[in-house]
């Protein structure tokens, strides 16, 4: 079957290749610069030090650090699985001593390979407007277009956006999300590394998406990439990130944060398919700031992980601004999918979207928590929530935990929420039209979020619908 518009049959569909077992591979790599094990202000030195950054960054490290040992653990949510992580046994900075460079062919072999198995390169040629790809601590890989480049577009690692553009990035960093904000994003102030720093002057329309690719290839790990993207006046951009990690005994920590500004007029896209291995905690901010008539949408696919806390949200300051989140969440045996969204409504004529679907397999728990405000002096603003459940096997949990302040009387908000379970007789159905019982309860689980699949780029939407499909493998009985 091909896709009418592309011609392009499915079996041969451009993209990564999200297949369940893609990332389980793991290479022996000498690593030149090593911050060694556990959490201590020598620790925040060291990759200050490796790094050549500037006393005010130093002292926001540290500062940062004092947040993260004063904030407890936020008991109230997945605290039992928060607790496994011992924070003295993490590695904080591994570096290959590499710089970022603008060629596949002058990464080091070892990292390399590891993008190659991973069709990094390929990607960056049929579809791409430009890659990042970080491997660990570090960015190893970094270009944009040349075209891009010459139109003012900046696409660097957020390391070399500190050190060659200070007067953008210090003017919008930790403004969005502060180190306060919460425990998770203190301890990435504190030890933070890698990430994106994209600028998009005004007008300027990237019509191609950009691209990072995170990859956790050490054992007992923590990877804290800081990514910020600020699309000017009228600018347009769609940026895309993809995660995986081999599957070690031992806990591996994800924990980045995620800042979007979008000014007067201006779109950002920002596209999440993560893939990581069932020993990973990941536990993520993100948060993008609308300023007036501008437009930020996040669409998220969280599959794999041990625990996901991710929320993404949006500060509608400026007046017709707009927000979404699109979110799709699978949780298998052993995993616990706490995703949702935030929308802050902070000026007049506002309208925000969420829509989340989560699946729960075997023991997997799925859960969605939203924040929606908006305050009594504010007029016209408007909200509309849906929360789709889909539980797989008796043992299946999922839980719904919206927060909804409205005050005013020119406000509106709709929240719809459901839970069902696969149809025993749409089951029977299709399986008496020739299908195995795993494939018919496959397709019953992507008709559940096809929807939304449709909303990612077609060069996703199909090794979506297959990594689902691998997901569900066991799934029956």
């Amino acid at each position: 079957m091909s896709d009418p518009a592309t011609n392009t049959p499915e079996t041969e569909a451009p993209g990564l290749d999200f297949d369940r077992d893609i990332g389980n591979f793991h290479y022996d790599t000498k690593y030149e610069h090593d911050a060694g094990v556990g959490l201590r202000p020598e620790t925040l030195d060291y990759i200050a030090d490796v790094k050549g950054e500037d006393d005010w960054i130093r002292a926001f490290r540290h500062k940062a650090l004092k947040i993260f040992e004063s904030k407890p653990i936020p008991t109230h949510w997945a605290s039992k699985d928060l607790e496994a992580i011992d924070y003295d046994k993490i590695r904080y900075y591994l570096s290959t001593g590499q710089r970022p460079t603008r060629s596949w062919d002058e990464v080091p072999d070892d990292v390399k390979k590891t993008f190659e198995r991973l069709g990094i390169p390929e990607q960056e040629r049929k579809f791409l407007a430009g890659v990042e790809a970080q491997f660990d601590s570090e960015a190893s890989y970094s270009n944009m277009k040349e075209e891009l480049a010459k139109q003012g577009v900046i696409f660097v690692g957020s390391t070399e956006g500190l050190m060659e553009h200070p007067e953008i990035f210090r003017k919008y960093f930790g403004k969005v999300i502060p180190a306060g904000d919460n425990k998770f994003s203190a301890l990435n102030s504190a030890v933070f590394s890698g990430g994106s720093f994209i600028y998009v002057p005004p007008g300027v329309k990237v019509k191609q998406p950009l691209q990072a690719y995170f990859r956790i290839n050490a054992e007992n790990f923590g990877q804290f990439e800081r990514t910020l993207i600020i699309a000017d006046e009228g600018a347009e951009v769609t940026y895309m990130e993809g995660c995986t990690a081999p599957k070690f005994e031992t806990t591996t920590l994800h924990s980045a944060v995620v800042e979007l500004v979008a000014l007067k007029g201006a779109k950002i896209q920002y596209i999440t398919v993560q893939n990581w291995s069932a020993n990973v905690f990941n536990l993520v901010t993100k948060r993008g700031m609308a300023m007036d008539d501008a437009e930020i949408k996040w669409i998220d696919c969280n599959i794999g992980s041990r625990l996901t806390m991710k929320y993404p949200g949006v500060v509608l300051r400026g007046k017709n601004s707009r927000g979404e989140v699109l979110s799709i969440a699978l949780a298998h045996d052993g995993q616990h999918q706490d995703t949702g969204a935030k929308m802050v409504h902070a000026a007049d004529n506002t309208t925000s979207t969420i829509t989340s679907k989560s699946i729960s397999i075997g023991k997997g728990r799925a859960t969605y928590r939203g924040l929606v405000t908006m305050p009594k002096h504010l007029q016209n603003c408007k909200n509309n929530t849906e929360c789709d459940a889909l539980l797989i096997n008796d043992n299946s949990c999922t839980d719904t935990y919206p927060a909804i302040t409205v005050r005013g009387d020119g406000n509106s908000v709709q929240h719809e929420a459901s839970v069902s379970k696969v149809s025993a007789e749409q089951i029977f159905y299709m399986m008496q039209r020739g299908l195995k019982e795993e494939q018919a309860m496959s397709l019953a689980v992507n008709g559940f979020v096809n929807d939304l699949i449709r909303e990612f780029p077609m060069e996703y939407s199909v090794e979506l619908k297959r990594l689902i499909e691998l997901e569900m493998e066991g799934s029956v009985g």
